[in-house]
């Protein structure tokens, strides 16, 4: 989960960038999906990379417009396999 911040609270220089050049994700950094706040200050976005470089490769086409957090996530079903030990999550 990558959490934008952006810069000034100001959405519109990242949204003109991403109007002109796209996202700007190298090879192997897929994005899932995001939301914006209302107030229009704040991105959440799901992003999938094998290596962290990648995200960080992302980052820095950006990081002049917006300051990250980025928090390790898993789905619902691999944290209950991993608190419960469940394979597939069940409560059999």
């Amino acid at each position: 989960m990558v959490i934008e911040r952006f810069r000034d609270s100001n959405p519109l220089p990242v949204y003109q960038r991403f109007q002109a050049q796209g996202r700007l994700a190298p090879a192997g950094l897929i994005y899932i999906s995001s939301w914006v706040s209302e107030d229009l200050t704040t991105c959440f976005q799901v992003m999938e990379a094998e290596r962290k470089e990648l995200l960080d490769e992302w980052m820095e086409q950006w990081v002049d417009l917006v300051d990250f957090e980025v928090v390790s996530v898993v789905g619902s079903e691999e944290a209950s396999r991993r608190v419960l030990g469940k394979r597939d999550g069940s409560k059999e």
